[in-house]
């Protein structure tokens, strides 16, 4: 298979991808084309079908599998398919594993150690909440299991959230083994918690894409909700508690400008944005990195507007 990743410029391909998205748009000469999005387990490129009529294009929905025949041309810096041929696939010609990115650490084993930390959390109300998400709630279980931790920027693959939610906790977990003040308990439970509500902001795989809810409300205000239902079944949670639960969550962004409807105002909530903040942007870089080439003859793999910054491994990385 001809994996996404893999493409380069003047490649003629013929291969099966995910039409992850599909949109009709008119060329300012008034020609109807179509514009798509590809898919595949390693990435997704641009794709353009710029005679819609052709004998070649049968057609096609929106998350069908389509075999594609067409060029890999550089358009304003990037990869763009320009497609000659499409059909639908028949589903004996493709495996759907190979359309899924997914973590390349094994989920249960990431899982289990959430309940780990969970265990090793000694307030009860705290350990309480904690049990009732990721021990008893069997749907939330699967649910979180499954979803990435972002449409593209970081952790964009099954198992994603999962992962991200592992490395925030263990950041924050050391943080407060440095700085004796900050409550352990209460940084780890807010660590764990802080990105559930994107199991509402966002659809499973394939489409990984925002729902109506992620559009409008978001996934820090949609976990808040759902932390305080929870806790609402929990006889006698402290109301200091709930609130300080309640703020780590909402100003785990650290910024209105980022979405946070509040900035941190406990020393936790500052330990929580910046271990989130850590593990995002690693996550990021690393990626980056890992799913592009260095421009010829350079280290360099040029401007990024995330980085506001060019980038390169160091010389002394692997």
């Amino acid at each position: 298979m001809r994996y996404i990743n893999t493409l380069k410029e003047g490649d003629s391909v013929k291969e099966i991808y995910l039409c992850k998205q599909k949109s009709n748009a008119i060329t300012k000469n008034g020609k109807p084309y179509d514009n798509l999005i590809l898919a595949d387990k390693t990435g997704t490129i641009n794709g353009k079908v710029w005679d819609v009529n052709s004998m070649g294009i049968n057609n096609y929905e929106e998350l069908d599998y389509i075999e594609v025949v067409g060029d890999v041309v550089n358009f304003n810096g990037g990869l763009q398919f320009n497609i000659k041929g499409i059909r639908v696939a028949d589903a004996s010609e493709y495996s759907e594993s190979e359309y899924v990115p997914t973590s390349k650490h094994d989920i249960d084993v990431m899982y289990d150690n959430i309940i780990k930390m969970i265990n090793e959390v000694a307030n009860p109300y705290l350990n309480k909440l904690l049990v009732s998400f990721f021990v008893e709630d069997e749907e939330f279980i699967k649910s979180f299991k499954k979803h990435s931790a972002a449409k593209t920027i970081h952790h964009g693959f099954v198992g994603g959230l999962v992962e991200h939610t592992v490395s925030v906790a263990w950041i924050a977990k050391k943080f407060a083994e440095l700085h004796k003040y900050l409550s352990k308990d209460l940084l780890v439970t807010a660590a764990l918690l802080h990105d559930i509500g994107k199991i509402h902001e966002l659809s499973y795989f394939p489409q990984n894409d925002y729902t109506d809810k992620g559009q409008m409300i978001g996934h820090i205000v949609l976990g808040y909700e759902m932390v305080n239902e929870k806790i609402g079944k929990i006889d006698n949670f402290p109301e200091k508690l709930k609130t300080d639960i309640g703020h780590l969550i909402l100003s785990h962004h650290g910024e209105l400008e980022y979405g946070s409807p509040k900035k941190p105002a406990i020393p936790e909530a500052i330990a929580l944005n910046l271990a989130d903040n850590c593990d995002a942007k690693l996550e990021t870089m690393k990626e980056l990195i890992e799913n592009n080439e260095p421009q010829q003859g350079s280290d360099w793999y040029g401007y990024n507007r995330s980085f506001e910054s060019n980038i390169r491994k160091s010389s002394l990385s692997e």
